[in-house]
């Protein structure tokens, strides 16, 4: 018998609204209950501007497309939606149910059986009578977290964490079950191990690619141990063949630098399935680049991380190159930036180390032709999406995006991206609250430091610690590019690109999406300056 989804416990007054940023809203409720309802009422009345509904452990974050509804278009709807009745019984959900093969051979079996006072028999037994449901997706795309009222452990996460936890692990943590997509770190007790398939970047569309989507009913069938010369499949990188294998290359890339990857605009709305938005770090460095070879100016291109880079055209082809600012050679001589050039086959095309900014986009007309992605042609560093990063030999095909003739001439005045210190606008984000009086004028007043620890994932910065009311542990939320994180250590973590969907941080503030770019130019040693984002 599969249990119903749960019926609303909050009013809309129980509802707690909290920015997140420029593009985004901020949920609360009381519990996961609440949540499952408040989520279900209002994907039901989702309206035009509401990109996505990411579900979490006690927060369901809205992401908005303020082009089409404003932000308190957006909060008037909340209101509405979370005390619809109507809404929810309009469309009734029937539950997919999905039975998962379970080999209960983890290495924590019996460890966690003993920590819960029972054997390893009853605890497997124990998993497979438990009737779950995907509460929400995150960490990674297909990642789903199940519960289930017939649990009721609390099971405590690894002290240390595994740098490595092989695709199919089958995992406890809290009041929560799940299974590992891929090989990632990861801190749960595993248990055991299944062979199906939880996420499919190749599937025709995202909501097929999950197999475990919120919402979704699963139960676990025990099944007799492995070989022991079996071994569990695991993830391999791509081949590094080509991009776009099925047409005739183009460039065939000879050094690639310190990493080159393919990068559009990513994947937007699909946080809901564990799935970032990822794409070109500087969007508006890649929409001119397009823009200055006719492309749409959201053709997939690459980008090129601090320079070195060398490519030899196979056949003529148009190019541009814009963001991060340094030397370029073409067949032996120098050519500018932001501005459209033939290159002609066998000449080399050469990118120095960059004098100004991080990442540079290299665009041909027509675009790369990476083969898609749900939707994206874009290469996301954490969940392993997209083509693999370009390297020697890498052969790269060009598509069918050119849409407008080659401009005739430049299309504005361009500078290169400031190096020494950059303003960087801040808007509210949802945990102020979490922290002292002092923290957020600690914030606008410092200079912090980006810290070579940083990414497409993410960036470090070194500054003052931002002093906690309190030590308690934040239940997994949703997350956008440009939270600001902050860890026990105070020191914050600006989320980008190919950052998780969902964390465990409390996030004090958001990078405005004005800002969003020139950060992407932010080299290690960079001094930024916060202040508060204008309204717009």
């Amino acid at each position: 018998m599969v249990t119903p989804i749960p019926p609303a416990t909050a009013s809309p007054e129980d509802v707690r609204i909290l920015p997140m940023g420029e593009h985004a809203l901020l949920l609360e409720v009381g519990g996961l209950d609440e949540v499952l309802a408040l989520h279900a009422r209002l994907d039901a009345a989702r309206i035009p501007g509401i990109l996505d509904l990411v579900p979490a452990a006690r927060t369901v974050l809205v992401h908005v497309d303020t082009s089409r509804l404003p932000l308190s278009a957006a909060r008037a709807w909340v209101r509405t939606g979370a005390g619809s009745d109507d809404a929810a019984a309009a469309t009734p959900v029937t539950p997919t149910t999905v039975e998962l093969d379970v080999v209960y051979d983890g290495p924590d079996l019996a460890e966690t059986a003993e920590a819960l006072g029972l054997t390893v028999d009853e605890l497997v037994r124990r998993h497979t009578a438990a009737q779950w449901s995907v509460a929400f997706t995150g960490f990674a795309p297909g990642f789903g977290y199940l519960v289930s009222p017939d649990w009721t452990f609390d099971v405590p996460r690894l002290t240390a964490p595994r740098t490595r936890v092989p695709r199919g692990a089958v995992g406890l943590a809290a009041r929560f079950s799940g299974a590992y997509p891929r090989e990632s770190p990861g801190g749960w007790r595993l248990i055991g191990t299944t062979d199906a398939p939880l996420f499919d970047p190749d599937a025709a569309d995202a909501a097929s690619a999950v197999l475990l989507p919120p919402g979704t009913r699963v139960r676990f069938r025990a099944r007799p141990h492995r070989d022991a010369t079996q071994t569990h499949s695991r993830v391999d990188a791509p081949a590094r063949g080509g991009i776009g294998q099925a047409r005739e290359p183009a460039v065939r890339v000879v050094d690639a630098g310190m990493l080159a990857t393919v990068q559009d605009l990513g994947r937007p709305g699909l946080a809901s399935l564990g799935v970032a938005r990822s794409g070109a770090m500087d969007r508006a460095a890649l929409r001119t680049a397009n823009r200055l070879l006719g492309n749409r100016e959201g053709a997939a291109a690459i980008e090129v991380t601090m320079g070195v880079f060398r490519a030899i055209a196979v056949g003529d082809v148009w190019f541009a190159v814009t963001g991060a600012w340094g030397r370029i050679g073409l067949g032996g001589r120098e050519v500018d930036p932001y501005e459209a050039h033939l290159w002609h086959s066998g000449e080399a095309l050469e990118l120095d180390w960059f004098a100004h900014g991080l990442r540079a986009y290299l665009a041909l007309r027509g675009g790369v032709a990476a083969p898609p992605v749900l939707g994206s042609r874009a290469t996301d560093s954490l969940a392993g999406l997209g083509p693999a990063s370009l390297g020697p030999g890498t052969a790269i095909a060009i598509g069918d995006h050119a849409v407008a003739p080659v401009p005739a001439a430049t299309l504005a005045p361009w500078s290169g991206p400031h190096d020494d210190e950059l303003e960087v606008e801040l808007a509210p984000g949802p945990r102020a609250d979490w922290f002292a009086a002092s923290a957020l004028p600690t914030i606008f007043e410092s200079v912090w430091t980006v810290t070579n620890d940083a990414d497409r994932v993410g960036m470090r910065l070194d500054g003052p610690a931002l002093e906690r009311r309190a030590a308690t542990e934040l239940p997994s939320e949703g997350m956008v590019p440009g939270a600001l994180q902050v860890p026990p250590s105070g020191r914050p973590t600006i989320l980008l690109a190919d950052g998780p969907v969902t964390g465990g941080y409390p996030v004090i503030a958001v990078v405005a999406d004005a800002s969003l770019d020139a950060l992407a130019q932010a080299r290690p040693g960079t001094r930024l300056r916060f202040r508060h984002a204008r309204r717009r």
